[in-house]
């Protein structure tokens, strides 16, 4: 009897582990442009929007440059289209790898400035 126990608690215990380690793998940190481009795991940047980037319909394309709070810039590649409210942004996160001199984004979060804010005017 006892030592159902102890097989049951050392299955609780492996399978804590596991998931503490399962969820580890799948946290993707912030980083500077400076620190991305040192490393070559999957990381998050955040970075000013910088113009209106382009747009490559053939190779379904979106290019764009970012700066970050320390003021490096970098060019970013998403393999997709051009957000729809990337034009209103202030910021973007990019979620991605820094390979051969680009930035290459799986995932893109704009930051918008809220509209549900007050204007200038306090209205």
């Amino acid at each position: 009897m006892r030592s159902k126990y102890i097989i049951g608690g050392i299955i609780i215990i492996a399978f804590t582990v596991w998931a503490g380690i399962s969820f580890n793998a799948t946290l993707t940190p912030y980083v500077s442009i400076a620190d991305a481009k040192a490393s070559s795991a999957t990381v998050q940047v955040k970075g000013e929007r910088l113009g209106d980037g382009e747009f490559n319909i053939q190779s379904n394309l979106f290019t764009f440059k970012i700066r970050d709070e320390l003021g490096d810039v970098i060019k970013v590649v998403y393999d997709g289209a051009k957000p729809g409210n990337f034009d209103q942004a202030s910021h973007v996160v990019c979620v991605g790898k820094f390979e051969n001199g680009v930035f290459h984004a799986k995932d893109l979060l704009v930051k918008c400035p809220s509209k549900y804010q007050e204007d200038e005017a306090g209205v």
